[in-house]
């Protein structure tokens, strides 16, 4: 039997007791070693990173919200807001909080009884939101509401209930477009800026008008919240509370009063009222109606009112006062007028004025188709004699026109807090060439001399034309209020020019020319002014022949735009208005530019009076714009087959007054135009 070699190592009880030994020292090394490694790294943690830990606790203990600042309120010149605040409840939607989209959205429309149209609204917000926006469900909750979400809201997660302030325009539409509106900042608003409060539920962010060229200083600064909460975030006291910084108040030049008077004395017309201290340039109303509710956006505006408002013929979102431009018509033939007496034409110089006037191939007529026979420069003015001005135009030349027109405002930018201006046209020579590369024809200053062809306004500039000649100043439009403001600079235009051209606008309305409609009903104080009327386009053969013989029998877009431009008192001028009424084509006597300016001005004479006349006007309107707005939105549901909201009005027996004659107020109707201006004489 073979035996393997041996290792000649003997294996005793000593060594094996050694390597034990051995073995366990290392094993006990490296646990030791582990354990200081432990220990220090419980020592770094617990004295050198104490504070890092201390907040991250902290932090998974208590919650952190920012609260929304209140805004700025905007006044008006006398301090009465125009836009401010109030106290709501609302409910938002986080959306990276949610869980079941679809059964989160139905509980709470059930539970806050929210219209279809309005839940298709949410969803279509919600899938456009990046998922740290907060979605507006609903506003100007009362509590009942808010506390009936409130409880149920382990059942909602990513519903944010909350009590704020929301924006609140006490004027309704008549301030829409002179204040705009607010709304949710957007996920585009929120890259950009990268601002955390653009993202904190209820805050919102000016999105149109003042609100959003005004955005840096009405936004205060946020306040924070300190509140202990559990795991699941369920909020156990309230910890510190640091308050929000209102914005800053601005203060505006306008009259509250007189914004809000001069929006609804437009009634149901498509148009623009704009007023200005005749001292100092102050802008006191600036009126485009129709207009939109910035209280539905502020809250959050349906589809349903978006397509109405988008779809209306008469533009409720346009603001007028600044967008709109129309030929101005007759109302420039006191400016150019005062271009002619500037330019050395005598004032008692006379023209015959037979109805027509040949120039060129064309035939070129008078409103008046017997004609005015002879006629001066007063009476060319108060009786508004296309002749005349066709006449002394291609004497003059049309550059010096041009250069009175921009004098007086025409084509110019005003320095307001509003991103954009349509600043109209005032054509001569050099502009035909650059513009068309076509010279200057003599019909071309026939045609601008009566403030048609390429020639255009807006109701502002209007204004700003009759501020200027009733000041002899070089008035500019204000909007914020100063106390001390630098005197405005002289026009460098003769007094004794000024005064023939004031004489014969106080003979327009108050001596038996074409405004008489626009005299003040006020004791002891004269408007001057000067109407005028823009075509639209030329009553076609076919359309005589069918029956149509003026403005009453054409479609609204159809009609021609009605204007008036003029100041009060006549003699020591204050203020001064313009007002150009969209398609209004003379139908109404009550709704047209003269009337409705007339009344406007009345109002900063005796207010009492004003606001009496015009209630009864409304009587037969419909009610206010809030009225009128509401039961037209009320029409557009039926019409659409929407379900009715709770509250809808009744829709008035008159649903677009603007479309038919009042026959106890027409004025008579203008004769048919050919390529003239047609004012409307008493």
């Amino acid at each position: 039997m073979k035996f393997g070699k041996s290792s000649g190592k003997i294996v005793t009880q000593a060594s094996q007791s050694f390597s034990f030994t051995r073995r366990a020292m290392v094993l006990g090394g490296i646990q030791g070693g582990v354990g200081l490694l432990l220990a220090g790294r419980m020592a770094w943690i617990s004295v050198a990173e104490n504070e890092k830990y201390q907040l991250l606790s902290e932090s998974n203990r208590v919650n952190l919200t920012l609260i929304p600042p209140r805004r700025g309120w905007i006044v008006d010149r006398h301090g009465r807001p125009l836009a401010n605040n109030r106290t709501d409840f609302r409910v938002d939607i986080i959306p990276d909080r949610l869980r079941d989209k679809d059964a989160t959205i139905a509980s709470l429309a059930r539970i806050l009884a929210i219209q279809p149209d309005e839940v298709e609204r949410i969803h279509e917000d919600l899938e456009k939101a990046a998922g740290f926006q907060p979605v507006e469900v609903a506003a100007n909750l009362d509590y009942e509401q808010y506390a009936a979400v409130s409880v149920r809201l382990p059942d909602l997660p990513g519903v944010a209930p909350a009590q704020g302030f929301s924006r609140h325009y006490p004027a309704g539409a008549a301030v829409g477009h002179l204040i705009g509106y607010v709304g949710t900042a957007s996920a585009k608003d929120y890259e950009t800026r990268r601002d955390p409060l653009l993202i904190t539920p209820g805050f919102k962010i000016g999105k149109d008008g003042l609100e959003s060229s005004l955005e840096r200083e009405l936004t205060g600064k946020p306040g924070a919240k300190r509140v202990e909460v559990t795991a699941r975030g369920k909020i156990v006291r309230e910890l510190t509370t640091r308050p929000d910084t209102p914005g800053k108040t601005i203060r505006m030049t306008i009259d509250a009063g007189l914004q809000e008077y001069a929006g609804r004395r437009l009634g149901t017309q498509s148009g623009s009222v704009v007023v200005i201290d005749c001292h100092s340039g102050d802008l006191l109303a600036m009126a485009s109606m129709p207009s939109y509710d910035p209280n539905s956006f502020s809250d959050g505006i349906s589809h349903a009112e978006w397509d109405m408002l988008s779809q209306d013929d008469h533009v409720p979102l346009r603001n007028k006062t600044l967008k709109g431009l129309y030929p101005p018509g007759s109302t420039v033939k006191p400016m150019a007028a005062l271009a002619f007496l500037e330019a050395g034409l005598r004032p008692e110089e006379t023209v015959n004025c037979s109805g027509a006037i040949r120039v060129g191939n064309a035939l070129f007529h008078c409103w008046s188709r017997r004609g005015h026979g002879a006629v001066n420069m007063h009476r060319g003015i108060a009786q508004s004699c296309d002749i005349y001005f066709y006449v002394m135009a291609q004497r003059m030349g049309m550059q010096v026109i041009a250069d009175m027109a921009r004098r007086l405002g025409m084509g110019q930018k005003f320095p307001l807090p509003y991103p954009s201006q349509s600043y109209g046209t005032v054509p001569d020579p050099a502009w035909k060439l650059r513009k068309y590369q076509q010279d200057w024809q003599i019909y071309d200053t026939v045609n601008a001399t009566i403030g048609q062809g390429y020639m255009l306004i807006n109701p502002t500039q209007l204004a700003v034309m009759a501020s200027r000649i009733a000041s002899g100043k070089e008035l500019m439009p204000q909007l914020m209020y100063k106390a001390n403001r630098q005197p405005p600079k002289a026009l460098g235009v003769s007094q004794e020019h000024l005064s023939v051209i004031h004489n014969a606008m106080s003979a327009v309305v108050n001596g038996g020319g074409t405004g008489g409609a626009a005299r003040l009903p006020v004791p002891d104080v004269l408007m001057a002014g000067k109407t005028g009327t823009a075509q639209v386009r030329r009553i076609t053969m076919a359309e005589r022949a069918g029956g149509v013989r003026g403005n009453a029998s054409l479609p609204f877009k159809l009609r021609d735009h009605a204007l008036f431009q003029g100041f009060a008192p006549y003699d020591n001028p204050r203020y001064a208005v313009g007002t150009i009424i969209e398609h209004g084509g003379h139908v109404s006597r009550i709704q047209d530019a003269p009337m409705i300016s007339a009344d406007v001005i009345s109002y900063l004479f005796d207010p009492a009076k004003a606001v009496e006349r015009l209630e009864k006007y409304e009587k037969d309107w419909g009610g206010p714009p809030a009225t009128r707005l509401a039961a037209q939105m009320a029409e557009y549901r039926r019409a659409k087959g929407l379900a009715a909201v709770p509250g809808d009005a009744a829709p008035p027996t008159d649903a677009n007054a603007a479309n038919v004659a009042n026959a106890a107020d027409d004025a008579a109707q203008p004769p048919s135009n050919a390529a003239h201006d047609g004012d409307v004489p008493e």
